[in-house]
């Protein structure tokens, strides 16, 4: 397990810039409230076996939104000292959703929710993730707000710029990775349900907003963002082009998954990076949005939204599979092979054992396609 100290007082870097990162950005400060602002960096490829060559831990990305992408980053945070988290920015619930509307700027949930994953699991890390977690409690204004949503707002108001705020939030947190959103836009996730009324199975209807959708009765058919064409953050796809190992889920599938494939930047540089691509399952369907969905359909799904996009490797829970063959042939589709591990924790509960996840992905990296030592 690799652990990072936590910042001491004194301790000055130039926020946005975390040490061991080689080479400029060209990065401008973008306008406050959500305004587009679009840069492209072009940068040339380095060869994934140069990269490893000199050893250490291997360069994860991963991708996804709420409480599936912690579950993830909790447990890649134990074997790598190089992880990005890429998060998705439609959440219109909650104070997220009250922050977004109010001011205009992408909503913070996900992304706090990201960072807090990440801290280590010292004194240090443990307290600000239990403080960038706290809600409070009150009749006013302030009721349910989150600590850690007011103090990335705060920052994004004061900086003017995304990804600088989230850096400078993560080494406050001595966070164990960095934190990017999948776009500088707050986006609509907008889904095509049939029978969302019960009255009418057969009617397909339109469900707005990722609270409603991630709820929605019926059976999602296709989900669309709008903006149809929101800009990527540069980062988040030099990240993912300069990655060894990209991980998509586990997380609610239409609204926090595949959202990332409705971003064309986002989705052609995952359609082109040399890294490997792990797709992570969920243990059980969510109800509402995947009701019923047996592991294959997960994929599916998310063929149907991104065709060309393949995967090395389709991770799941053997006790979550019931029909293992049906879930080969689909990811034989997909155009990779099935991991099977025990990863869920224990007591009934849907929810994956950190401990577990990270033994699942280390094997994994070092199975698949391993060049050189990480470690």
């Amino acid at each position: 397990m690799h652990r990072r100290q936590a910042p001491q007082r004194g301790d000055v870097r130039e926020a946005g810039r975390p040490a061991g990162r080689r080479g400029r950005r060209d990065r401008r400060r973008a306008p406050r409230h959500g305004t587009r602002v679009i840069v492209r960096t072009r940068r040339p490829r380095r060869l994934v076996t140069t990269r490893r060559a000199r050893g250490g831990t291997p360069k994860v990305v991963a991708l996804g939104g709420g409480m599936g992408l912690s579950a993830s980053l909790a447990a890649l945070r134990r074997i790598t000292r190089d992880l990005t988290a890429v998060v998705t920015v439609a959440d219109d619930g909650g104070s997220s959703g009250r922050l977004r509307d109010e001011l205009g700027v992408l909503p913070p949930g996900d992304l706090r929710k990201a960072l807090a994953a990440l801290c280590g699991d010292d004194e240090w890390g443990q307290t600000w993730a239990r403080v960038i977690q706290h809600r409070f409690v009150s009749r006013g204004d302030l009721h349910e707000h989150a600590v850690g949503n007011l103090l990335i707002v705060a920052l994004w108001e004061q900086l003017g710029d995304h990804v600088q705020a989230l850096d400078l939030v993560g080494k406050l947190l001595g966070a164990h990775g960095r934190v990017l959103p999948m776009s500088a836009v707050p986006l609509e996730l907008r889904a095509l349900v049939r029978g969302h009324d019960p009255a009418r199975p057969r009617e397909v209807t339109t469900v707005r907003g990722q609270a409603t959708v991630a709820l929605t009765p019926g059976e999602v058919q296709q989900v669309h963002l709008v903006p149809h064409d929101p800009p990527a953050v540069p980062e988040t796809v030099e990240a993912v082009l300069d990655a060894d190992w990209v991980v998509l889920g586990p997380g609610s599938w239409f609204s926090s998954v595949i959202p990332h494939l409705l971003v064309p930047e986002l989705l052609q540089a995952l359609t082109e990076t040399r890294a490997r691509r792990v797709l992570s399952l969920n243990l059980a369907p969510q109800p509402g949005e995947t009701d019923g969905f047996s592991p294959q359909r997960h994929l599916e799904v998310l063929a149907r939204h991104a065709p060309k996009l393949t995967f090395d490797v389709v991770l799941a829970d053997r006790a979550a599979v019931p029909d293992e063959e049906g879930l080969r042939d689909a990811a034989r589709r997909l155009g990779g092979t099935v991991e099977l591990a025990p990863v869920a924790a224990p007591g009934g509960a849907p929810r994956h054992d950190p401990e577990l996840l990270a033994a699942a992905y280390d094997r994994i990296f070092r199975m698949h396609g391993r060049i050189g030592p990480w470690r």
